[in-house]
């Protein structure tokens, strides 16, 4: 069976209003859809990267494109696992964690978005907080890094919920114009003080080489 080959595809977050995991061939189609229909409100440029802002039908295909190329290039130094989340069986938005020399620095990165009819229910940080708890509690991470404008105040709000706290800024270019970038950072200590939901995960242990840790457990933390 291919989940053999690629066990990703059994790993599972569950929360009391969510599910997150890898979406079938007919589920990335349907979150495909959802992109196009748009992810944020227009005349907003939320995201540094710029496919979010193309075209519907070019949206739609380069987030097809960018699940395969995560799932095609994926090593143990270089991983990005791009989860679908699910509300009452519906695809409602993407929730991305991703790493590089992740069994060194054991620190992770986040990226998401909603489809816009999903926005303003709470789902952004209930989506995030899954992904922090696969971060911290399943892979052992000592960080967790986001970033976000500084004009895009759902962001960084679903942050502050969360005990991110300001790891400086940065200025780039993006979209032709300068943008500040503020950095968020959330370190272990920081999560586990922090209220949380409960959070389920099924099918890490098989799942654990593939993020270049032991397949004996949990994995140990490193200071």
């Amino acid at each position: 069976m291919l989940i053999d080959h690629w066990p990703l595809l059994g790993l599972r977050l569950i929360t009391p209003r969510l599910e997150l995991r890898l979406p079938t061939g007919e589920e990335l189609g349907d979150l495909a859809d959802l992109a196009a229909e748009g992810m944020h409100d227009p005349g907003s440029r939320p995201f540094l990267v710029s496919w979010p802002g193309l075209p519907p039908k070019d949206r739609a295909r380069a987030l097809v494109q960018r699940h395969w190329r995560h799932r095609g290039d994926w090593s143990a130094d270089d991983w990005s696992l791009d989860m679908a989340v699910f509300a009452d069986g519906q695809v409602v938005g993407q929730q991305d964690i991703s790493a590089r020399d992740y069994p060194v620095l054991r620190e992770v990165s986040t990226f998401s978005w909603l489809g816009i009819r999903h926005h303003g229910k709470g789902i952004g940080t209930h989506m995030r907080a899954a992904s922090l708890h696969l971060a911290f509690a399943g892979l052992g991470a000592t960080d967790a890094i986001s970033g976000a404008f500084d004009d895009n105040i759902s962001s960084l709000r679903v942050s502050e919920k969360l005990g991110y706290q300001s790891d400086g800024i940065e200025r780039l270019a993006a979209h032709g114009r300068v943008t500040t970038t503020r950095r968020l950072r959330l370190k272990r200590d920081r999560w586990e003080a922090t209220e949380r939901a409960p959070v389920t995960i099924t099918g890490l242990t098989q799942c654990l080489p593939l993020f270049g840790l032991p397949a004996d457990g949990r994995p140990e933390r490193h200071p």
